[in-house]
Formats: C-alpha cells, sequence, structure tokens
C-alpha cells in the first residue's frame, strides 16, 4: 500500500510555515544619491501615514483608512524607473503611491479629511484620489476594478503610438477576480505596455493567502496567458527597481505585458477598524526587525559611511515638521460648499 504523504505544516493563521519568510534581499548597486533619495522616499511614507493613522483615531478621517506601512519599498523603487507619460493606477491603499508621484502631502491629507483643498476637492477621501497631471489614475475602492482600468490605458497608449507604461497594482486578494484574469488575456492578446504588479502582503483582508489560493506563486498567474511574471523580494527597493526595469523596458520596446509579484508585509491591519488578530505580534515584529524596508538602506547609508546618524536624524526631523505642517493645513481648510456635488461629473472636450 502507498504511503501516504504528509499533510503540509502550516501556521496558526493557515499559511504554509515556508511562505512566512521573505524573499532573500539582493546586494544590488545604487549611487548614494539614489539611496539617500529612496531614503527619503520611503520615510516620508512612513511618517505620512503614522500621521494619517493617528488623525483617524481622533476622528479627523472619516469613512476608511488603509495604510501602506511596510509596504514602501514596492511603490518607491518602481517609480524611480518611470518617466513623466508613465502612469500608475492602485487600490484603496493610495495614499503612499501618490506620495511616490511627487503629489504635495498637504493635498493628499486635505482630502483625507474631506476639505475643498484636496486633491479631488475633498470629494474622494482616502480611497478615491485622483490627478492626471500627476499621472495617477486613481484609488479604487472596489477591488481589482484597476487592472482592467489599467490595461486599458496601456491600450490608449499603445493607439497612440507612444512608449508611455502604465503600472497597475493591485493585491493578493484581488488575484483571485475574474475581471483580473479577463485583463491579462486582452493584454496580452494586444501586447500592451502594462506592467501589473502584485502586492503580495499576504494576508489580503486577513485571510492567509494558503488558504484563499490554490496556487501561492502569484508570479505564476499570468502563466496560462504567456505573460512573464517574476517574485521580487519587495521589502527591498533596490530588488524592486532591478525587477521594475526590466519589466518597464520590456513593455517599452513593445513586448509586453510583464506581470511582477511583490512579496512584501504590512505592519497594521488591513484597515484601520482591523484588529488583525489573524497573526501574532511576534510574527510583525520578526518582520519588521528583519526586513524593514526604510532600515534596510539605512543600514547601506550608514555602513557605506553615506550618512551618520545625526545625517538621518536630521532627515527624519525634517520629514515630521512637513507631515505636521501638511497636517495643520488640512485641519485650517474649509469644508467643500455642497455645490461641489455636481462638478466633475462630466468632462466636455
Amino acid at each position: 500500500m502507498a504511503k501516504k504523504p504528509s499533510p503540509r505544516k502550516t501556521t496558526k493563521s493557515g499559511k504554509p510555515a515556508a511562505r512566512r519568510k521573505a524573499v532573500k534581499a539582493k546586494t544590488i548597486a545604487a549611487t548614494d544619491e539614489e539611496l539617500i533619495n529612496y531614503y527619503k522616499t520611503m520615510l516620508m511614507m512612513r511618517r505620512f501615514e503614522e500621521k494619517a493613522g493617528q488623525m483617524y483615531g481622533m476622528g479627523l478621517i472619516g469613512g476608511f483608512c488603509h495604510l501602506y506601512i511596510g509596504q514602501e519599498a514596492v511603490v518607491t523603487g518602481i517609480q524611480s524607473t518611470l518617466k513623466k507619460g508613465d502612469s500608475i493606477l492602485t487600490s484603496y491603499r493610495d495614499h503612499a503611491h501618490m506620495l511616490a508621484c511627487q503629489i504635495d502631502p498637504k493635498l493628499i491629507l486635505a482630502e483625507l479629511t474631506g476639505r475643498i483643498t484636496g486633491i479631488s476637492k475633498g470629494k474622494g477621501g482616502s480611497m478615491h484620489m485622483f490627478s492626471v497631471e500627476h499621472g495617477f489614475y486613481g484609488g479604487h475602492g472596489i477591488v481589482g476594478a484597476q487592472v482592467p482600468i489599467g490595461a486599458g490605458l496601456a491600450f490608449a497608449n499603445k493607439y497612440r503610438k507612444n512608449d508611455n507604461v502604465s503600472v497597475t497594482y493591485f493585491g493578493d486578494g484581488a488575484v483571485n477576480q475574474g475581471q483580473v484574469y479577463e485583463s491579462f488575456n486582452m493584454a496580452k492578446l494586444w501586447n500592451l505596455p502594462v506592467v501589473f504588479v502584485i502586492e503580495n502582503n499576504q494576508y489580503a483582508m486577513g485571510t492567509a493567502l494558503a488558504r484563499a489560493s490554490s496556487e501561492v506563486e502569484l508570479c505564476r498567474r499570468g502563466d496560462s496567458f504567456k505573460i512573464d511574471g517574476e517574485a521580487v523580494d519587495g521589502m527591498d527597493v533596490l530588488a524592486v527597481r532591478e525587477a521594475a526595469q526590466r519589466a518597464v523596458e520590456k513593455c517599452r520596446a513593445g513586448d509586453g505585458p510583464a506581470l511582477l509579484e511583490m512579496k512584501t508585509y504590512r505592519y497594521r491591519g488591513h484597515s484601520m477598524s482591523d484588529p488583525a488578530k489573524y497573526r501574532s505580534k511576534e510574527e510583525v515584529s520578526k518582520m519588521r526587525a528583519e526586513f524593514d524596508p526604510i532600515d534596510q538602506v539605512k543600514k547601506r547609508l550608514i555602513e557605506g559611511k553615506i550618512m551618520s546618524e545625526d545625517d538621518l536624524k536630521a532627515i527624519d526631523k525634517d520629514i515630521k515638521a512637513t507631515v505636521s505642517e501638511a497636517a495643520e493645513f488640512a485641519q485650517n481648510s474649509d469644508e467643500p460648499d455642497p455645490s461641489e456635488l455636481y462638478t466633475d461629473i462630466l468632462v466636455a472636450e
């Protein structure tokens, strides 16, 4: 009688134990200026999201609020490979993506607090920001809905015969949506210049990946559509940049689409209302201690004698001041007049 295979070991959350470790970071070259810029960008995202969480707790931000803390390396690394004319769009976890697009933090916090000075005039809130001027085509509240839109933007670029690329972010919870696969099929059928980025933070809304997906290697999700996929250490900004550069160049050359699975991790709950009891505090602490994207760059800066501890503290102080100024600006701004409900509904050309 054949021996019955032993069951795969899982953690308390149902996630395979072997999946808990992040992909080992690679040693990739970067200039001193690049490292400093990545550090500043990711630290701005971290401090901004911490302030947003604080203001939400004070009742200054209404509705839903999804923080990006822990995932900063993903959008920072990818954005460094893009040029003017490229577009990005993502889900409702969108604050950091806007910061990556060089949008003023004052406008983002004003939007979060529902003020007329916000990037969407206070009508979008946390989940529905938008700025064509900055190449940001929205945070989207419907899970997976941004994926076909990203493919559509790529189609427009190909139709116009330019070399612009559409980068479409979505999470491990969205990969099982049917519209994602429809988009994959059309994107490959027409070789659209779109980079599909799966931000795999392991838990979707609160369910471990292995409990919701029969195929947990998400970089393989494009295989049946003949879309090349790559798994990337999403906690290392340089590994992200390297993989993103290959994907973007592939699309610019007319050989798209491309798919990147960013193996990352969020430290907070899915949203501010999520206590995240589906994982242990020890797990979060271990990930933060061993794989934090900002600490990795900080270590490189110090060990390479590029910056001192005092230099880094000064940067942090300046960033905190910028975020505090943005919070003050938001709170001192007016709320939109009710007449704003009737604006920005139709665009006439």
